[in-house]
């Protein structure tokens, strides 16, 4: 081979530092540091970077699969394989062929001139030597194009995510390192100063009505209470047990052969008191065939026990996501919207915590979904509270269609929660049934009604149920 092989060469480039490079700069950024002295920040932008790293390492490889990097690699990877006959009868069209598209076409060129009419053995090998570098070279410069562009991009988006971030201070529960960490994933979105106030004013209507925080805190709990053992593995514990035991000296049972001289015959003690037969007890005691009282008793032991009880704490629990449905008509106007907002706000913060997914569906007379832990979740959430209530209550229609993602595998152990006055009639026999099929997978239904004049046969269907709906004296006073 005249050469050294190519076909890694965009991959070994890749892999040799560029990459780590500018991963280590844009951590090096004051502004990125200040971010990462919050540990479950730190952790969140450590995670979002290997992942940009491993983005931009695909893309960045790809740059060789352009149609000039491709001509000239594959020229080259033929050329190799040439022996040195080949390779002085077929120099001239290779050189032709990486004119207007190689770099190395000049430098190919001066080689030639410089060894025109001399066949050096050694000149193949040189040749390709440089063509490889060139081509290393050539790929790299690309690379790096391509890497400083992405890295760009990704700097831009590190202080988007910080400034939605500092302007969500006040918006956000204090202290909560994991609640943190998932926020960050959250805020790539760019807010508006008019989404940030209407967060911060359900954030302070959440704290004066203590009422609907307690009520979220309870639905986010129930994740963790499921008595299933395929959602619960099981745990072994150290259990003190009493056994049967041949070496309990409770009772005497009988005689057997042995070589314990804490349970010999008196007998068998004759054998010492004659030198000559001296030997013969030692025999016996070799060959374990000494008299010995046979004794039977209880003794009691540390074992691990293998027990089947769920443990409720354990992090094996896959927890499914929130599922809320919030009625948007217009008898909700007023404080019950106010009250279905702050309670959704509530839990997409205990659903952040929780690396859990959150989603909003609004029902009057058609139904809109928003999905408040993804990407852009935070801009997701500020439109969901900027949206005014009206309408008519037709809950069927979200029902439906609640029903058919419960359906799916993703959605085991997952919480869905209605929000309303439930002044509405009974849902058809075909929907209870169906949500009764749905609990036995430990997908639970919740309803929370702000009216005190919800149809009872309609709160029947759910699991739980709560009432929120303050006196008016209350509400005046928790007024914003």
């Amino acid at each position: 081979m005249l050469g050294a092989d190519s076909l890694n060469l965009a991959l070994m480039i890749a892999d040799s530092g560029i990459i780590d490079t500018a991963v280590n700069d844009l951590m090096a950024r004051s502004q990125v540091l200040m971010v990462t002295e919050n540990r479950g920040m730190r952790s969140s932008v450590k995670n979002h970077l290997a992942k940009w790293r491993n983005q931009v390492k695909s893309r960045i490889t790809r740059v060789s699969d352009t149609e000039h990097f491709r001509r000239e690699l594959a020229l080259y990877q033929e050329v190799i394989h040439w022996s040195e006959a080949q390779f002085f009868a077929n120099i001239d069209q290779v050189v032709r062929q990486l004119e207007w598209h190689s770099a190395f076409y000049m430098p190919a060129r001066g080689l030639l001139e410089r060894n025109k009419g001399v066949d050096n053995p050694m000149f193949p090998h040189y040749f390709c030597d440089e063509w490889y570098q060139s081509l290393a070279d050539a790929i790299r410069q690309a690379q790096l194009v391509e890497l400083e562009a992405h890295k760009e991009k990704a700097l831009a988006d590190l202080y988007q995510r910080m400034e939605t971030l500092k302007n969500m201070d006040g918006v956000t529960t204090e202290g909560d390192e994991q609640h943190a960490g998932r926020l960050w994933d959250m805020a790539s979105a760019r807010l508006s100063r008019n989404d940030i106030t209407v967060m911060r004013r359900y954030a302070a209507f959440l704290k004066k009505n203590k009422g609907l925080q307690t009520i979220a805190e309870q639905l986010g709990r129930m994740a963790s209470e499921v008595n299933d053992p395929s959602l619960n593995a099981p745990s072994e514990e150290p259990q003190l047990i009493e056994a049967r035991s041949d070496e309990a000296i409770d009772d005497i049972v009988g005689v057997k052969q042995g070589d314990d001289l804490h349970k010999l015959l008196p007998n068998e003690t004759m054998y010492l008191a004659y030198p000559e037969l001296e030997v013969v007890f030692y025999k016996h005691l070799v060959d374990k065939r000494l008299m010995n009282y046979a004794m039977r008793g209880q003794s009691r032991l540390v074992r691990q026990v293998r027990s089947h009880k769920p443990d409720h704490a354990s992090e094996l629990i896959q927890k499914g996501p929130f599922i809320l449905c919030i009625d948007a008509s217009g008898s909700m106007s007023g404080f019950p919207e106010q009250c279905a907002k702050a309670m959704a706000y509530a839990l997409m913060q205990i659903a952040l915590a929780e690396q859990r997914d959150c989603y909003v569906m609004l029902f009057s007379a058609e139904h809109i979904t928003y999905e408040l832990t993804k990407q852009d979740g935070l801009r997701e959430a500020a439109d969901f509270l900027s949206f005014s209530f009206h309408g008519g209550t037709d809950l069927q229609p979200v029902m439906r269609k609640t029903i058919e993602l419960m359906n799916d595998a993703r959605y085991k152990n997952a919480d869905l929660v209605v929000l309303s006055d439930f002044i509405a009639p009974r849902q058809p026999d075909d929907i209870e049934h169906t949500i009764e099929a749905l609990k036995q997978r430990h997908n639970r239904f919740h309803a929370v009604s702000l009216s005190r004049y919800g149809n009872p046969q309609l709160l029947a269907m759910f699991d739980h149920c709560w009432a929120y709906h303050p006196r008016l004296v209350g509400r005046l006073m928790k007024k914003w």
